[in-house]
């Protein structure tokens, strides 16, 4: 009887335990998305030398942010009934600025890849891109193989895709910088021989430059995992990406998506970007 009373107790104070660490778990609770809600504002981080999907633009003397990501993050900060708010941040620091919470996503043309996922997490895709080497018109047959281009300075952004690629998928010394703007105006000058870019990015360059620039003819494999855009998001906040995900869902279904892109590149045309 004492041992059945003991065992009793036993239980009663693991009981306890349980319950207690079962209210510390409910304090600790995800409210990402009631914080946003409670500010009022969805604060994003982009670099804005990305045209069609972000780039600078003069509006009543004043410079605004515009784009495909912008448009995407607009309809996000909608579903939450909140205003948007955009800060251009160069590339390479966009990923500690989320971590630090000093923005609460990430739009900014990214992939999701094995080193950004240990700092950050991903929505689900809402775009897919290749990648091509842009060249001056003059050069437009210089590198139609890897091989081709052994001994070439081609540029990349610096943390992106394209500098991945550029490592993996060409034979050609990688220089890097944070502004894509800043790599394609070295190209015209001479002192690069190439510069890799979402073909999207690339072709507009060719659309707008057509004496200036060309794209090359080798077409880098791209893994899959490199293909698609996706969305940064602050580690576990869960009921944040839950909100994100469904939202691109709806927007894929009702091909929104498809429109605001379309939409972006039109915009991009009009004011010379």
């Amino acid at each position: 009887m004492k041992f059945k009373k003991k065992l009793l107790a036993g239980l009663a104070v693991v009981a306890l335990l349980v319950g207690g660490l079962a209210g510390c778990g409910k304090q600790s609770a995800d409210n990402s998305v009631k914080r946003i809600k409670d500010k009022g504002t969805l604060t994003i981080g982009t670099s804005a030398d990305f045209a069609p999907f972000e780039f600078p633009v003069m509006r009543n003397g004043k410079k605004v942010i515009m784009g495909y990501d912008i448009m995407v993050a607009r309809k996000i900060a909608q579903s939450m009934g909140v205003k948007l708010k955009v800060q251009n941040i160069e590339f390479p620091s966009l990923i500690s600025e989320l971590q630090n919470h000093k923005v609460d996503l990430v739009l900014a043309g990214m992939t999701k890849t094995k080193k950004r996922e240990n700092a950050v997490d991903f929505s689900k895709p809402y775009y897919t891109e290749s990648e091509k080497i842009l060249v001056k018109k003059s050069d437009a047959n210089k590198f139609n193989t890897k091989a081709d281009t052994k001994g070439a300075n081609l540029g990349a952004q610096q943390s992106s895709t394209q500098e991945t690629l550029g490592k993996s998928e060409t034979d050609a010394h990688i220089v890097t910088e944070s502004l894509t703007t800043g790599l394609t105006t070295d190209l015209k000058a001479g002192k690069l021989d190439g510069v890799i870019l979402a073909t999207t990015v690339a072709e507009q360059y060719v659309k707008k430059y057509p004496n200036d620039y060309a794209l090359a003819k080798y077409n880098m494999k791209v893994p899959n995992s490199l293909k698609y855009l996706n969305i940064a998001i602050p580690k576990n906040e869960p009921a944040l990406k839950k909100q994100i995900n469904k939202e691109i869902t709806h927007l894929q279904k009702t091909g929104q998506l498809d429109k605001m892109f379309k939409k972006a590149q039109q915009q991009q045309e009009k004011y010379g970007k």
